[in-house]
């Protein structure tokens, strides 16, 4: 029966979680569908604006291109005029228009001239002959009326568009208008009006731009000077289509559209003069304003000689995404779903189970603060056994130097006096023996000096002159071994510490002197002994590469670590401080208050070997 209760509970709280964790998943898988499919646009939407913004730079380098043929072409006519058919023939020809300028259609020079230069002019005009040295047929101005100003397309390339031989370029006011204002102004200009010979019986838009053309004689630096000097214009008519052809191909996006719309706005097109637009369904390209649902549109300015052309790029977004991409927010989904059910599972499996789970921490943490504890009483007596070898170590060095400078020291002493008395009674009798003693003293001396500097490596007799006294002769001693520069300031000078806690500091600053020796690569070293809050501080600095720099420390090094636990079983504090190329500093200090004051004893170990 209790079986069957469990059962059943059980039963229960699963069906609970069913109810609960499955709109939950549902709910995640809807919000990371959102979130991708979101993600996936906004990353297409950016790489389409990228790849309309290098088409409008290709169409803006070819409308440069253009733009530098008309300047060099005026500049060819004001540097050579007049200019012959012949020589207008030729340097057209060397353009290679087909290759370096498709869109060019022609390209061609108009004179200026007022009404009372009209017979002259073509009394001149009419025997010129074309760039084949063939006589042309007769010359006619038109339209011929009679007008106050005339701009006559004199020279015109390629030979295909020789009937506009004669047109006079001031027929219109707007035509006029503009080429006015280019004579006044000197600058590259069109006009924007399409060129209904080019466009005629196509759905090609024609373009022109022209430039003045002044006499290079005379100045031209305000408007009335360069009204007198004026002497036509050169202009190049072009086929928009073919300015822009490839652009769109060029794209690496799928049915891409684009409209090209120069944005001089007048009652007959509010919106602006259409000149290009990709889509070849007219129904399709009426409505390029509309930003159809599921499209991405980047619209771009273009200025083509101080006019705004507007240059609209669209596609429909599915033509960005990869087949990946598609499926990619449905695998979101698909993964939230799973993954929130596992998850909600396990959170379930682990809420049902939760009073074991705080039976088993409990005893696992009572395990552990006791091992914790067993670990701190091992680390405590380790460390008293360190303290306590480390004493041990110092006291057998301290009595290994006293016998080596009472027993040792004693002989070589005497022996010394036996053999400088031996050397003083051969001197004016046995050379050779005289030699010989020299010689026995010279070792002998060697020796004591050798006795001497075994003494001080176990324990320097300075020490027992107090911390500041050994300190001092320690930094001699590196300054003379090493030849590195060495400075100590000591503010305390005599500073009380027990005989412990000055053996550690001194054994701690042979140590770091000998790192910085061996890896620090220092020039200067600086130490110093002050005083802070009832503490004793030493601190040892110097200028070398760091500890960063010095690579990998070796396994079997303690030396950073012994410096570490010396300072803790004294109850002080030890802090190391480095910057790559910036030296290193190691700063220990140990309370003055734990120590008794320390005494200098008068033993025979202060004495120094002869």
């Amino acid at each position: 029966m209790r079986t069957l209760d469990t059962l059943i509970r059980g039963l229960q709280a699963t069906h609970r979680g069913i109810w609960v964790g499955t709109p939950l998943s549902l709910a995640v898988g809807l919000v990371l569908y959102f979130v991708t499919a979101s993600t996936i646009e906004a990353d297409s939407r950016q790489r389409f604006a990228g790849h309309a913004q290098v088409a409008r730079n290709t169409i803006v380098a070819r409308i440069k291109s253009y733009s530098d043929l008309v300047r060099s072409s005026a500049s060819m006519f004001q540097s050579n005029y007049p200019v012959t058919r012949r020589q207008f023939w030729v340097y057209v020809n060397g353009l290679d228009f087909q290759n370096q300028f498709p869109a060019i259609e022609t390209i061609n020079f108009a004179e200026y001239f007022t009404h009372e230069g009209r017979e002259a002019f073509e009394q001149r005009t009419r025997h010129v002959p074309t760039s084949d040295g063939r006589l042309p047929p007769p010359f006619e101005i038109w339209p011929s009326d009679p007008r106050d100003q005339y701009s006559i397309i004199t020279m015109v390339e390629p030979a295909i568009a020789a009937p506009s031989i004669g047109r006079n370029m001031l027929s219109s006011p707007a035509l006029t208008a503009q080429h006015l204002m280019l004579r006044d102004t000197g600058k590259l200009g069109s006009s924007g009006i399409p060129i209904k010979w080019v466009t005629a019986g196509t759905k090609r838009t024609g373009l022109a731009i022209r430039m003045p053309v002044y006499r290079s004689d005379l100045p031209t630096s305000s408007v009335q000077e360069r009204r007198v000097a004026y002497i036509g214009s050169v202009g190049v008519a072009f086929s928009v289509d073919r300015l822009v052809m490839g652009v769109i191909d060029e794209m690496p996006v799928k049915n891409a559209r684009m409209t090209l719309v120069d944005s001089a706005r007048n009652s007959e097109e509010p919106r602006g003069r259409i000149l290009f637009d990709s889509t070849k369904d007219d129904a399709q390209a009426s409505s390029r304003f509309t930003l159809f649902a599921g499209r991405f549109t980047q619209t771009l300015a273009i200025d083509f000689t101080g006019r705004q052309w507007n240059a609209t790029f669209s596609v429909a977004s599915h033509e960005m995404y990869s087949g990946f991409e598609e499926f990619m927010p449905w695998l979101a989904m698909l993964a939230g779903f799973i993954s929130t059910s596992l998850l909600y599972a396990l959170f379930h499996a682990l809420t049902s189970s939760r009073q074991r789970a705080i039976k088993l921490a409990k005893g696992m943490t009572r395990e552990l603060r006791e091992s914790q504890a067993k670990l701190q009483l091992s680390h405590q007596n380790l460390r008293r056994l360190a303290a306590h070898a480390d004493q041990i170590k110092e006291g057998e060095r301290k009595r290994i130097a006293r016998e080596i400078h009472d027993d040792l020291g004693q002989n070589l002493l005497a022996l010394r006096i036996d053999a400088d008395m031996l050397a003083n009674r051969t001197l004016a009798s046995h050379s050779r023996l005289h030699e010989r003693a020299r010689a026995t003293l010279f070792h002998i001396d060697a020796t004591i000096k050798s006795v001497r500097q075994i003494i001080n490596d176990l324990r320097p007799n300075v020490l027992d002159l107090g911390l500041s006294a050994a300190v001092e002769w320690q930094v001699a001693e590196f300054r003379r071994r090493t030849g590195i520069a060495c400075e100590l300031v000591d503010e305390l000078h005599e500073a009380v510490l027990r005989e412990q806690s000055a053996t550690a500091l001194f054994r701690i600053l042979q140590e770091s002197l000998t790192n910085i020796v061996r890896h620090a690569h220092a020039t200067k070293v600086r130490v110093v002994l002050s005083g802070h809050n009832n503490s004793f501080v030493m601190t040892i600095n110097d200028n070398g590469v760091g500890l960063g720099a010095r690579g990998s420390v070796n396994s079997g090094s303690f030396g950073l670590i012994g410096i570490e636990e010396r300072i803790s079983i004294l109850g002080g504090t030890c802090s190391i401080y480095s910057s790559d190329g910036e030296g290193t500093t190691v700063e220990v200090s140990v309370p003055l208050a734990l120590a008794p004051l320390q005494t200098h004893p008068q033993d025979h170990s202060a004495e120094t070997v002869h």
